[in-house]
């Protein structure tokens, strides 16, 4: 009994594999969303050189790509990370309600944007195989969209959990964890939009 309530009250460093400072979930996460900045990475790279080293027109003469609509779709991804940041800080706070509300809510503007991208893809006019233009604008747009699609799946699994009350504020890495991959999806998509939509 000694023994145990020393343990309890022991102040030192925390054991060689557990950090004090952050989770090792949240560790997982970011270390997992580093590699993933190093695959978007090597698709920027190649369209550096598609368009900057090689000087191919952009967008490829007789082509057009949907700016406007894109934009839209930007505005939609990006309120969803601000509806993703109410879900997190309303479970801290005890809310539920405002989490399954901003979970849904995340939820379904996710949907939204994907299926805008995959309407836009049939109404494009180029086919991935047409030119080094129309590869690495699939190539980018597609590998984000598979990104989007994997966050709908945790945030869809978080939803789920939500509504069956599995979180509190003390035990919600279920919907931090999902929210920090879903912002980097919202980040990446700007760099993806403004590189490949208007600069």
């Amino acid at each position: 009994m000694e023994a145990h309530a020393a343990a309890e009250q022991h102040h030192g460093p925390p054991p060689a594999n557990v950090s004090s400072r952050i989770d090792a979930r949240v560790l997982g996460m970011l270390l997992f969303i580093g590699s993933e900045i190093m695959l978007f990475g090597s698709f920027f790279t190649a369209y550096f050189f598609v368009r900057v080293v090689n000087h191919d027109s952009w967008p490829a003469k007789g082509t057009h790509l949907p700016v406007f609509v894109a934009g839209i779709n930007t505005a939609i991804l990006v309120t969803s990370s601000f509806t993703m940041h109410w879900a997190l800080t309303s479970i801290k706070r005890g809310n539920r309600a405002g989490m399954r509300a901003g979970l849904a809510l995340t939820f379904f503007m996710g949907l939204t944007f994907l299926l805008t991208q995959i309407a836009e893809y049939s109404r494009i006019g180029f086919a991935p195989n047409d030119s080094a233009f129309a590869t690495i604008f699939f190539s980018l747009t597609g590998l984000h969209g598979m990104h989007v699609f994997i966050g709908l799946l945790l945030l869809l699994a978080a939803t789920i959990r939500a509504f069956r009350g599995h979180y509190t504020p003390e035990h919600h890495h279920g919907v931090e964890i999902p929210g920090i991959y879903w912002h980097f999806v919202d980040v990446m998509w700007i760099v993806v939009y403004v590189t490949v939509y208007v600069l």
